[in-house]
């Protein structure tokens, strides 16, 4: 199968019904819920619709997007706009960790768009944020989904600098459809980000989108490949086409093979291995904490 072969079908494949989402339920949910609507919060978690919302606000974690909501890349599986972003907002990191503070947020999640048009990659604006949470927050504990700095290191020195307790960067597809599905993105790029986070001392975490057209063998190279770079935490999930306009789904991956790659993945020596249909970077993020 060739790189275009994400592109190429147009045959729509009914959603399986292991995919239904349960409803969010439970008072610390509804307590979260009740805050982000008075004080007008933001959380990827809410404007992605993950369907894991209910389960992470109950568990005390959440997700939040910096650097605007305008991405410089145009990936084929992402809902975010691609174009020309707006200004930096320089109270932003203030923001977030006022956010982070009001919801009573246990473990924060912060994730970006990538910002190619900025000499830093944004990186200044992730350190400044990262340090305001632990000023505002000193008990909350960090994720950082970070973009891959278009290969400056010493941008990327800056977050390892900042020492968040969990640095995670996708790998998202396998080799063969890195192309098509990341644009932009470089798939040694990707590996070599997760190796230089690990030699400066961070634990490591990436993940993988199943159902693009892969082959099984694709995907245990893979996940070989991550362990490569001594990646500690593995996720992978079911793609979900979000419009018409992105890639098309090939296939459903069926619970069963996500926990055999589950099972696999341990035997490779990953710490945690969260493998699921419905499993998203974030999904059960505050227990990769070790």
């Amino acid at each position: 199968m060739s790189n275009s072969s994400v592109t190429d079908s147009k045959v729509r494949i009914k959603k399986p019904k292991w995919l239904r989402v349960k409803l969010p339920t439970g008072e610390n949910y509804k307590r979260v819920r009740s805050l982000v609507d008075e004080h007008k919060l933001h959380t990827i978690c809410e404007s992605g619709n993950c369907p894991n919302m209910g389960e992470c606000w109950g568990e005390g974690t959440a997700t939040f997007m910096i650097l605007g909501n305008i991405c410089t890349r145009s990936c084929g599986f992402c809902a975010v706009q691609t174009g020309r972003p707006d200004e930096v907002d320089e109270f932003e990191p203030g923001k977030v960790a006022h956010s982070v503070k009001t919801m009573g947020v246990k473990h924060a999640v912060i994730t970006s768009v990538d910002r190619d048009d900025l000499k830093d990659g944004g990186a200044s604006i992730w350190t400044q944020t990262i340090r305001a949470i632990r000023k505002q927050s000193p008990g909350t504990t960090m994720e950082t989904l970070i973009p891959d700095f278009a290969g400056k290191w010493d941008n990327l020195q800056q977050i390892i600098d900042a020492s968040p307790e969990i640095v995670s960067h996708n790998l998202e597809t396998v080799r063969r459809l890195t192309k098509g599905v990341r644009i932009q993105a470089k798939y040694d790029r990707s590996l070599e980000v997760l190796f230089r986070l690990k030699k400066g001392g961070m634990k490591t975490k990436s993940g993988l989108m199943l159902g693009l057209g892969e082959k099984h063998h694709e995907i245990i190279e893979s996940m070989a490949d991550l362990r490569s770079v001594d990646v500690d935490i593995l996720t992978l999930g079911q793609y979900l086409q979000p419009t018409s306009k992105h890639l098309p789904i090939i296939e459903f991956v069926t619970p069963e093979r996500f926990n055999e790659y589950k099972a696999l993945g341990m035997e490779m020596g990953f710490r945690y291995v969260e493998s699921g249909p419905l499993v998203r970077s974030s999904y059960r993020a505050e227990k990769h904490l070790f």
